[in-house]
């Protein structure tokens, strides 16, 4: 067993506890896949990141992201997290704009003062969802099919399909069913009209046995994608995500051309070494 460097981390937050947490394993070169996954297993957080030297060209650093279940990949609290705690070790980005490598490829990441931000990467599906599974979507959440406002698939990596009600309130009160909704990573945003952000975000995973994710990065990149170019938001707003779960997540989205960002604060938590 080879000591190295850990850190636990709450991403999208400004405070402790208000954000979604990450484990994250600085010195892993050397480790299996078999250990990653044992361990990303064993934290039992939604997910465990594992920094490498990079292999592309032109990247600052390499991260694996690990679920419970499995590798993922893209996602965006450990794209932020990760990025924070290989700057908070030493390291050095070769230019202003950090690079991150990861399974999708390579990701841009840009500071402004303490905030990270993540350039969103393409989505890999995109278009409308077939009115059978918009049926189950409704029937899952407990809503009524017309108060679905608008829906769509938007995944950047994970498989995330998203719909739009008008009422924050009713978003917040949702308990799906997970069996109904099998198999599906489901984002559902409202508007929230005078709030202290301009959108509120909620994400079931339902995979057996099911669960609700804090904040996610991922999921919120390719919302903006989505509601900018549909007309849904405007070029620069901020999601509240985590309330229904006691969390106070906040996610920064502004279009700058081409490119949209997405960024939050990371609050350290933990740090220390580990055994593997």
């Amino acid at each position: 067993m080879i000591t190295r460097r850990f850190f636990q981390v709450d991403v999208f937050a400004d405070q402790a506890l208000a954000g979604n947490p990450l484990a994250v394993v600085v010195d892993a070169d050397g480790l299996s896949d078999d250990q990653m996954a044992a361990f990303a297993r064993w934290t039992n957080l939604s997910e465990t990141t594992f920094l490498l030297p990079p292999t592309a060209a032109g990247a600052d650093y390499r991260v694996r992201i690990f679920t419970p279940g499995g590798e993922l990949p893209f996602a965006g609290h450990p794209t932020l997290g990760s990025c924070h705690v290989w700057l908070a070790n030493g390291g050095r980005p070769a230019n202003e704009m950090l690079v991150q490598q990861c399974a999708v490829g390579t990701v841009r990441i840009r500071r402004s003062g303490s905030r990270l931000a993540f350039e969103a990467p393409p989505l890999l599906r995109t278009g409308p969802l077939a009115p059978e599974l918009l049926t189950r979507i409704a029937g899952g959440l407990g809503l009524k099919s017309d108060a679905i406002r608008a829906s769509q698939w938007v995944d950047n990596g994970p498989g995330w399909v998203a719909v739009m009600i008008d009422d924050r309130e009713q978003l917040l009160t949702i308990r799906p069913d997970h069996a109904a909704l099998a198999g599906l990573k489901l984002g559902v945003v409202a508007p929230w009209p005078g709030g202290l952000a301009q959108f509120e975000v909620r994400a079931f995973v339902c995979a057996p046995p099911g669960y609700e994710d804090p904040v996610t990065g991922s999921l919120n990149a390719s919302l903006a994608q989505w509601m900018m170019s549909a007309g849904l938001a405007p070029s620069r707003y901020v999601a509240s995500q985590g309330t229904a779960m006691g969390r106070g997540g906040r996610v920064h989205v502004e279009r700058d051309g081409d490119s949209i960002w997405v960024g939050g604060d990371v609050t350290p938590m933990i740090e220390g070494v580990v055994r593997l």
